[in-house]
C-alpha cells in the first residue's frame, strides 16, 4: 500500500514551467498499473492458497454422503457379482450398529463355496471424539479433533491354491467439524486405498494382467501414478519380520489429499520418500472431486482383473502338496494382518467390531517349524516374494 501511495504522489508532478510533466504522468500511470498488477497477483495468490487449502466444493455432510454411497455400491457390486460367479454359496449379511449412533456397518461373508472357501466384504462408518494413536502419530496437530471414517474392505480366500487370495480397501477420513452443511475449510481430509494379490502358485500371466488393470485405471488420471503407488504397495504389503512380500502387490495410497508438496508415498521409509522426491513423484494437485474420481476408477478395475484370473484357474486340479503349501503360506498372510496391517490396528484402536475386523483371516491355516520350499513352483513363489518385481517393465521405459 505504501509503495502504491508513493507512486501516486508523483503521478501529476508539475514541470519547471508550471505545466504538467507528461513524462511523469506516463511514468506514474505505468507505475500504478504495475502496482495494481502486483496487488492483483497477490490477491490471486491469496485466493489460490485459500482454494488450495480446501480444494473442495462439497459441504462436510455432502462429502460423507457421496463417499459412503460409493463404498456401499462397491460392496454391492462385489458381493452380487462374485456370489453369482461362485454359484454354490452367497454372501450373507450381518448389519450392525455401534452404541449412541457412533457407527454402523454391513459385514458380508461367504464360506464353503465352489470357489471361495471363505471371504468377507465389509462396509463400515465410524464417528469418533478422539483420534486413534495410529493417526495422531503422523498428524499430532489433529489432537482433540472429532473424526469420521468410512470405507469398504474385502479379503477373499479361494479354496483352490491356483486362484490367489485377494484384498481390496478404499476409504475416506475427515477430522474437524464433521456434521455440517458448510465447506468447513479448517477440516482435514484424505483418501486411502488399494488392492493386492497373494498367489500360492505363481503364474506370471496372472501377475501381469492384474497389474495391467491397475495401471490402466491409474493412467486415466496421470501417467506418473502407477509406478510410485505400485512401489508403495510393495513396501506396505510386506512382512518385514520375514523380509518378504505378502504377495505380488498391486497399488496402495494413503493420506492422499492432492497436496503437490507431498510425495505419493506417505510411509515411513526414508529411501522410498527420497526416491519419490528425486523422481518428482509428488501428489498431483487435485481437488476432492478429482481424487474421488481416481478412487472410483481404481475400484472399478477390481472385478475385471480378478474374475479374469478366476476363470483361468478355477478348473486346475489340486494336489495334496499344493494344498499343504497353500495352508502354510496362509500363515504368513495371518502374520501380516495381525502384526502390520494398519486397517486392523486402526479398527482395534477405535474399539471397532472385532468380528468384522478379523474376517480377513483364512478359515484353515498351518504353521510349520522351519518349513522350506520343496519343489520348483514353491521356490519360484518364494523368490518372487523376496524381491518385488516390475511386472510391467515400466521402470525400463
Amino acid at each position: 500500500y505504501s509503495f502504491c501511495t508513493l507512486l501516486s504522489h508523483h503521478r501529476f508532478n508539475m514541470s519547471d514551467n508550471g505545466g504538467v510533466s507528461w513524462g511523469g504522468v506516463l511514468a506514474g500511470v505505468a507505475g500504478t498499473l504495475l502496482v495494481q498488477k502486483l496487488l492483483q497477483g497477490c490477491c490471486q495468490k491469496s485466493e489460490a492458497e485459500k482454494r488450495y487449502k480446501w480444494r473442495a466444493a462439497k459441504s462436510a455432510n455432502e462429502r460423507r454422503r457421496i463417499f459412503k454411497e460409493f463404498v456401499q455400491g462397491v460392496q454391492d457390486d462385489i458381493t452380487k457379482t462374485l456370489g453369482e460367479l461362485d454359484g454354490q454359496a452367497v454372501f450373507e449379511e450381518d448389519a450392525w450398529e455401534k452404541p449412541n449412533g457412533r457407527g454402523q456397518g454391513r459385514t458380508r461373508v461367504i464360506k464353503n463355496g465352489s470357489i471361495f472357501e471363505q471371504g468377507g466384504c465389509n462396509w463400515s462408518e465410524v464417528f469418533g471424539a478422539n483420534l486413534p494413536p495410529a493417526i495422531l502419530k503422523k498428524h499430532p496437530h489433529l489432537q482433540g479433533k472429532t473424526f469420521y471414517a468410512t470405507g469398504v474392505s474385502m479379503v477373499l480366500h479361494p479354496k483352490n491354491p491356483h486362484i490367489p487370495t485377494v484384498h481390496l480397501n478404499y476409504r475416506y477420513f475427515e477430522a474437524g467439524t464433521i456434521e455440517s452443511d458448510a465447506i468447513e475449510q479448517d477440516n482435514v481430509w484424505w483418501f486411502g486405498g488399494g488392492m493386492d494379490l497373494t498367489p500360492w502358485v505363481l503364474y506370471e500371466e496372472d501377475a501381469v494382467s492384474f497389474h495391467q488393470h491397475v495401471k490402466d485405471a491409474c493412467d486415466k488420471h496421470g501417467d506418473n501414478l502407477y509406478l510410485p503407488l505400485k512401489k508403495y504397495a510393495d513396501e506396505y504389503f510386506c512382512n518385514k519380520h520375514r523380509a518378504e512380500g505378502r504377495g505380488i502387490g498391486g497399488h496402495f495410497y494413503d493420506y492422499f489429499d492432492g497436496n503437490p508438496d507431498k510425495t505419493l508415498y506417505q510411509g515411513e521409509n526414508a529411501e522410498m520418500k527420497k526416491w519419490c522426491m528425486d523422481n518428482k513423484y509428488m501428489q498431483p494437485s487435485m481437488s476432492w472431486e478429482q481424487i474421488f474420481e481416481f478412487a472410483k476408477s481404481q475400484a472399478a478395475a477390481f472385478l475385471p482383473a480378478y474374475i479374469e484370473i478366476i476363470k483361468r484357474r478355477r478348473e486346475v486340479k489340486v494336489t495334496e502338496d499344493e494344498r499343504n503349501w497353500q495352508l502354510y503360506r496362509r500363515g504368513r498372510y495371518v502374520e501380516f494382518n495381525l502384526v502390520h496391517d494398519r486397517g486392523t490396528l486402526f479398527g482395534l484402536q477405535v474399539n471397532g467390531r472385532v468380528e468384522s475386523i478379523l474376517m480377513s483371516l483364512p478359515p484353515v491355516v498351518k504353521w510349520t517349524y522351519m518349513h522350506k520350499a520343496k519343489c520348483e513352483a514353491e521356490e519360484k513363489l518364494v523368490d518372487a516374494l523376496a524381491t518385488p518385481k516390475d511386472w510391467l517393465n515400466v521402470e525400463k521405459e
